[in-house]
């Protein structure tokens, strides 16, 4: 295999990445960065054979005020195991350097600017078109966020943006990606976490108190016991989505990554499983979700100002986060959630043993 030496690392030349996409199978491009044992971005801007690849700059602050300008777009964010894809504009952008946020009923982000490393403008060409995008990466390579060009977008804007934001390339140095956490406890100050959970009077505070008690979300929710939490079966998240959809009630479903936040708001209501995959297929918003993946599901609720607020949240069998299902705060902002989603969410099943 050919290597080429980037800082202190040895790394496959572009030559040997493209030799080792051709002996590949298809696979998207998540999988097949895996299977050749390099990040995506590295994939990416080894691309060749119909594929139009420039470095831009990937600071949010920089960014998405220019995607605004695109108009229609799709928004795409993912983890391993799940993707959400909210077609919309990117208005109502807030810049900060810790966090960004756009806040609209269509492109609800929330944005970490320092895993905002590595961006690309990128042009695929496919049998019957031209895949227009924007690709966003942390510091390992790993995908933080995406912007691919819908029939709504201005292509005089896309034009521009490669000239605009464009940075000089410099050699790819991925980081060695953080390995999972797993579940952080600390029982010598479970009490002190129960007490403090039941005076939060903001959602945004519980991540606060873990901090406070040296514990995370998941390890907080092991121990915490009832009335906080309650340990589901695995299924009963896929339940959840196939609940809500049936009964055409609207939820906040939160996914993402270590850089970006993508929440939609609404109701889910064409469901499509396709093998270990299931699919919510709207007409502006897709979920795909490996539901074989999901080892560890919690319902979880915590006081606010406006009562309790219940969600229902996913982890991976590392103890990694793959979703969160809130319900939809009525338009008013009186109350955190609706008496239809806390009845879905007291029919599923409960673990047989907690975790």
């Amino acid at each position: 295999m050919s290597l080429q030496t980037v800082g202190s690392e040895a790394r496959m030349t572009v030559s040997a990445i493209r030799d080792a996409i051709d002996a590949a199978p298809p696979l998207r491009e998540r999988e097949l960065a895996a299977r050749i044992g390099i990040s995506e971005a590295e994939l990416l801007e080894a691309r060749g054979d119909g594929w139009r690849v420039a470095r831009i700059d990937a600071t949010p602050g920089r960014l998405i005020p220019a995607v605004e300008a695109l108009g229609d777009a799709m928004a795409l964010t993912r983890n391993d195991w799940c993707v959400s894809e909210k077609i919309g504009r990117y208005t109502d952008f807030h810049d900060g350097k810790h966090a960004a946020m756009t806040v609209n009923p269509d492109i609800d982000t929330r944005m970490f600017p320092q895993h905002w490393v590595h961006g690309f403008h990128v042009e695929k060409d496919t049998e019957d078109s031209l895949r227009r995008s924007l690709q966003v990466f942390d510091g390992a390579g790993q995908h933080v966020h995406k912007v691919h060009l819908t029939e709504g977008s201005d292509l005089a804007v896309w034009a521009a943006l490669r000239e605009d934001l464009a940075v000089a390339p410099a050699p790819l140095a991925p980081e060695p990606a953080p390995a999972p956490e797993g579940a952080r406890t600390n029982p010598d100050r479970v009490e002190v976490l129960r007490r403090e959970w039941a005076k939060l009077t903001d959602t945004h505070q519980f991540l606060m108190l873990c901090r406070k008690v040296k514990m995370n979300r998941l390890g907080a929710y092991r121990v915490a016991g009832a009335p906080f939490v309650r340990a589901l079966q695995p299924s009963a998240f896929g339940d959840l989505i196939r609940g809500l959809s049936a009964g055409g009630v609207g939820s906040m479903v939160f996914v993402g990554n270590r850089g970006c936040i993508q929440i939609h708001s609404g109701p889910m209501d064409r469901i499509a499983p396709m093998g270990p995959w299931l699919n919510v297929m709207d007409p502006r918003f897709n979920l795909h979700l490996r539901d074989d993946k999901v080892a560890e599901v919690w319902a979880v609720e915590k006081p606010t100002k406006r009562g309790p607020a219940l969600s229902v949240e996913a982890f991976d069998a590392d103890g990694t986060l793959i979703a969160q299902i809130f319900g939809l705060r009525k338009e008013d902002g009186a109350v955190d959630e609706t008496p239809a989603f806390r009845k879905i969410v007291d029919t599923l099943p409960d673990a047989e043993t907690a975790a």
